[in-house]
């Protein structure tokens, strides 16, 4: 399919070049990961979020710190303790000299959050973050308050140690647009990890792209066309995971207690138009929904009590209906 005009397809040549300078640029600190890489950049250009899980000592925190360097952006940390309040989040007022009440800003207030280890803390103060990722404000004492652009939270969660956590709510799952799941390093890439990681060297980043030319990427994303037969296929298989509906599979209604909702079909969808995008084409097909798919879906899948007793994973369920 042709692009609409010259400029989108000037735009589109210039984000898949860009994507690769970044790729380039990030692998001088993260060696392997390179589909965590994407899924986290095709998230970031398309204004989704991320829930990173992988067990301690895969560089989950390396990774988004690095991200936030070759992007030029703005970056806090938070870590997600027991006894942390949604003030210490999002900020608070306090009684100033002229005696009136002004808004200290929290460290939601950057470009990128990581919210490390965000199942550690009470559900009230991951609640506190509901707000910011959905609608890209801050209310304090009944005052809007509107977060910088863009925005991205990109939260890690251990999957052994279950003991003192609180699993995220469904509705808060469901704001994060891809959950990505992070594997041992290879054999190669963990001697490459530990040969630079002992030296004296100093890796020095370049900073690839800034907020305002992020913020232009994220619209041109959204003017990517997408053809009928596409759309059909991402609103069809969301469809699929839902129990007792007309195209749902016998597996599904067997195994699954609840489907995905429709945030699911807009994020294929934008997922795939950016996935098409990196990849150098103008316009997604049905490959590019499949390659986003499972990260997409993989939170939004309730499995019943006859699934985990069988031990069948969401991801066995997800591809037998691609």
């Amino acid at each position: 399919m042709q692009a609409s005009s010259n400029l989108d397809v000037e735009s589109v040549d210039r984000l898949s070049k860009s994507y690769q300078d970044i790729c380039k640029e990030l692998a001088k600190v993260i060696f392997g990961q390179e589909e965590v890489i994407k899924l986290v950049l095709i998230s970031i250009f398309s204004g989704g979020h991320c829930l990173l899980v992988g067990v301690p000592g895969l560089a989950k925190t390396l990774l988004v710190q690095t991200i936030s360097q070759v992007l030029d952006l703005n970056f806090n940390r938070i870590q997600f303790t027991p006894d942390l309040m949604p003030s210490d989040i999002t900020g608070s007022e306090i009684l100033g000299e002229d005696r009136k009440f002004k808004f200290i800003k929290g460290p939601v207030f950057a470009n990128i959050v990581l919210a490390d280890e965000i199942n550690r803390t009470p559900p009230k103060t991951q609640a506190a973050l509901l707000e910011a990722m959905q609608e890209r404000t801050v209310t304090v004492a009944g005052v809007n308050n509107a977060l910088p652009n863009p925005f991205f939270v990109l939260a890690t969660q251990n999957p052994i140690e279950q003991e003192g956590t609180y699993p995220l709510p469904e509705a808060q799952l469901d704001r994060f647009m891809f959950h990505i799941l992070l594997d041992y390093p290879s054999f190669q890439e963990e001697l490459q990890v530990v040969k630079n990681t002992t030296s004296a060297g100093k890796v020095v980043l370049t900073k690839m792209l800034s907020a305002k030319e992020i913020e232009e990427f994220q619209l041109l994303i959204r003017k990517i066309p997408v053809t009928d037969n596409v759309l059909e296929y991402a609103v069809k298989l969301v469809s699929k995971t839902r129990p007792n509906n007309q195209f749902a599979t016998s597996q599904v209604n067997s195994f699954i207690s609840w489907g995905a909702g429709p945030r699911a079909s807009q994020y294929l969808i934008l997922g795939a138009k950016c996935h098409a995008v990196l990849a150098g084409k103008y316009a997604p097909d049905i490959e590019d929904v499949q390659a986003v798919a499972i990260p997409v879906l993989r939170h939004r899948l309730v499995r019943n009590y006859r699934a985990e007793a069988e031990g069948l994973t969401t991801e066995a369920l997800i591809k037998s209906l691609l």
